[in-house]
C-alpha cells in the first residue's frame, strides 16, 4: 500500500488519528529542540568537536535513562497511558525552558546537560509510552502497516521541525537558540492539550492485578525487571529481535559520530560551522527520505518476505553502502550511504517493533519497551565510546568503516541462521 493511501487509511481511525497527532507534534517539536542543542553544543565557532566529545554529550544525555529504564516499565504498566502522554509534555516544559535560559546566559556546563538529560530522559518515556499504546488504537492485523506508519511520520515530523527551525534560526537576529529552543516548549505543550482528546483508559495498561501495587513493584524493581526477562526468554522471536536491533544500533551509532565529525571538520572549514550544520541538516534530510521509503516498503516486503526475511535483506544493504559508496568519503556519496542506511534503520525498527509487540503479552509490554529504549541508548553510547578510539577528529577512518560494515553483515549472517533465513548472496 502507498505510504499515503496507508496512512489515509489508518487515520479513519478516529482514536489512531488522536494518537498520531501526538506523535508528530510532539517530535516536530524534538526537531526544533535539536537544531538549536546541534547549534549551541557541537556547532558554536568556540567549539571544535572530537569524537570524545560527542560520546562524552552522548553518554550525559542518553544513559542515565538506563537506570530510570526498569522503573518506567513497572509504570507503564501501571499508570495510564494517556496521562503519561500528557504529563511527560507538560513536565518537559520545565527543562526545555530552562535550556532557553541558560543559553541566554551563555552557559554550557554541568547545569545545561543536567536539563538536557531530564528533557530526554522524559522524551525516551513519552515514546516507550507511545509504543506500548499503539495496538490499542489499531487492529492487531494492521500492526505491521501502523508501525510502518507512525514511527516514520514522527521522524519526517522530526525532520520538518529541524529543517523549518535551521531555516528560521537564520532569520532571526541576535541570540536566534533561545527563540528556537521556546517555539519547542510552544510544541510540547500543544501536543499534551492533543492527548486530552484521548479517553484516560483507552490505552490502558490492561494489567495482571496479581502483579501487586506499583510501590511494591518499585522496592522489588529487580524483581520486576527479571520476570519481563523471563517473559522475553518464553518469546525468542521478541529476544532475538531485540539482539538484532542492538547491533544494528552499534553499527549506527557508530556511523553517526562519523557523519558529524566529517561535516564539522572535514567537508567543511572548522570555522565555517554554519556550512558545516548546514551541510549535516541536509544529510538528515536525506535520511529522513530513506525513512519514508521505508514505510512504503516494509509492508510490502514483509508480506512478501516475512519481517525476519526483510530485516536480514535491510542489513545486507547497510553492509554493502559502507563500503560502497560510503568508502569514497564525499558529500555526494555520503548523501547515497546516508539514505540507503535510512532506510535500513526504519525497516528493521519497524519489524522489530511489530514483533515485540504480537509476541509480548500486554501486561510486560510497557516493560520491554522500556528495555528496548534502554538497549537504543546504551548501545549507542557503547559505540561511541568505541569511536573515540578509532574515529579521528577528522571523522575519515577506513578502518572504522571496516568495522561498521562488518558489523552489519555479521547481524544478517546471525540473525538469518538463528531464523532460518536464507542468507543473501552478496553475505555468501
Amino acid at each position: 500500500m502507498h505510504f499515503a493511501a496507508a496512512l489515509r487509511h489508518l487515520l479513519r481511525r478516529r482514536r489512531f488519528r488522536q494518537l498520531f497527532a501526538v506523535r508528530v507534534t510532539s517530535q516536530a517539536s524534538d526537531g526544533v529542540f535539536q537544531v538549536a542543542l546541534a547549534s549551541y553544543v557541537l556547532f558554536s565557532p568556540e567549539r571544535q568537536p572530537d569524537a570524545a566529545s560527542i560520546a562524552g554529550a552522548l553518554a550525559a544525555v542518553l544513559l542515565p535513562f538506563s537506570v530510570l529504564g526498569p522503573f518506567v516499565g513497572v509504570f507503564l504498566d501501571r499508570w495510564s497511558r494517556r496521562q503519561v502522554l500528557l504529563v511527560a509534555n507538560l513536565v518537559r516544559l520545565v527543562p526545555v525552558l530552562t535550556v532557553a535560559a541558560l543559553i541566554a546566559t551563555d552557559l554550557d556546563g554541568p547545569a545545561l546537560f543536567a536539563m538536557i538529560l531530564v528533557a530526554f530522559s522524559i522524551n525516551r518515556f513519552f515514546l516507550a509510552g507511545l509504543s506500548a499504546a499503539l495496538p490499542h488504537v489499531v487492529a492487531r492485523d494492521e500492526l505491521v502497516l501502523a508501525n510502518s506508519i507512525t514511527p516514520t511520520s514522527g521522524t519526517l515530523a522530526f525532520i520538518v521541525g529541524l529543517g523549518a527551525a535551521s531555516v528560521l534560526r537564520g532569520l532571526i537576529p541576535g541570540n536566534a537558540d533561545i527563540v528556537v529552543v521556546a517555539i519547542a516548549a510552544l510544541g510540547y505543550l500543544t501536543a499534551a492539550l492533543l492527548a486530552l482528546r484521548l479517553p484516560r483508559p483507552l490505552l490502558g495498561p490492561h494489567f495482571d492485578a496479581s502483579m501487586g501495587e506499583v510501590k511494591e513493584q518499585v522496592r522489588h524493581v529487580v524483581t520486576g525487571l527479571s520476570a519481563g526477562v523471563r517473559h522475553l526468554r518464553q518469546r525468542p522471536a521478541a529476544a532475538q529481535a531485540l539482539a538484532v536491533i542492538a547491533a544494528h544500533r552499534f553499527c549506527y551509532g557508530l556511523s553517526t559520530v562519523a557523519t558529524i565529525l566529517l561535516y564539522r571538520n572535514y567537508f567543511h572549514d572548522p570555522a565555517d560551522t554554519d556550512a558545516a550544520l548546514a551541510g549535516l541538516s541536509i544529510a538528515i534530510l536525506v535520511s529522513g527520505i530513506g525513512f519514508l521509503l521505508a514505510a512504503v516498503l516494509t509492508p510490502v516486503a514483509t508480506a512478501r518476505l516475512t519481517p525476519p526475511r526483510w530485516m536480514v535483506v535491510l542489513l545486507a544493504a547497510a553492509a554493502l553502502v559502507e563500503v560502497f559508496p560510503g568508502g569514497l568519503y564525499t558529500e555526494s556519496a555520503l548523501l547515497v550511504a546516508a539514505f540507503v542506511l535510512g532506510l535500513s534503520a526504519q525497516g528493521v525498527k519497524i519489524c522489530v517493533d511489530t514483533i515485540v509487540q504480537t509476541t509480548v503479552d500486554d501486561a510486560y509490554r510497557g516493560r520491554v519497551f522500556s528495555l528496548y529504549d534502554v538497549i537504543f541508548n546504551v548501545v549507542f553510547v557503547a559505540a561511541a565510546a568505541v569511536g573515540i578510539v578509532i574515529v579521528p577528529t577528522s571523522g575519515k577512518s577506513y578502518a572504522a568503516l571496516g568495522i561498521i560494515a562488518a558489523g552489519y553483515a555479521i547481524t544478517a549472517i546471525g540473525y538469518a541462521r538463528t531464523t532460518s533465513v536464507r542468507t543473501p548472496a552478496l553475505l555468501r
